[in-house]
């Protein structure tokens, strides 16, 4: 089988969102590069999400693209709850470490479902074409917008 002309894009967009080059400036991935776990878990005032927090809400929502399109097994996602969070009251270096991985595993098995099993995807007819590529190119939108907001609280920290 042949693949849908549209996966090709989509894999760039999400790719280049991640932790692929783009002319965007700085993607998720890169925005993390090097951060200490105090770096990750400091906040800019009470109430407000840290960068480890944005970090485990990106990866849940690639988690949730590939439920909301695949119709995998709801509230399979390694951490118990969904959307955001909270980040460890120990910010040490394997917690920071494991849960990094997490973002990268669930970009991972997304980029996977999209270049393997993209014709499967909004099997039952919930989801047409259309949504579907909307539906991952907001995903890349989201890793972004998110890059732009851990750039921010980065520069926020160090003054």
């Amino acid at each position: 089988m042949s693949v849908a002309p549209e996966v090709p894009e989509l894999l760039r967009a999400i790719d280049e969102a991640f932790n692929r080059r783009a002319w965007h400036g700085t993607n998720l991935r890169g925005s993390i590069r090097g951060l200490t776990p105090g770096e990750a878990a400091w906040r800019p005032a009470p109430g407000r999400h840290n960068i480890w927090e944005i970090v485990l809400h990106t990866a849940y929502w690639k988690y949730a693209v590939r439920q909301r399109l695949w119709g995998g097994k709801r509230g399979s996602f390694p951490i118990k709850g969904s959307n955001w969070f909270k980040s460890p009251p120990a910010a040490t270096a394997a917690a920071w470490g494991r849960d990094v991985a997490l973002l990268d595993e669930q970009h991972r098995a997304l980029r996977a479902l999209i270049a393997e099993e993209w014709r499967t995807a909004g099997a039952g007819g919930r989801y047409d074409l259309a949504a579907r590529i909307h539906t991952v190119r907001g995903i890349a939108f989201h890793d972004v917008y998110h890059a732009g907001q851990i750039q921010l609280l980065k520069r926020l920290r160090r003054g």
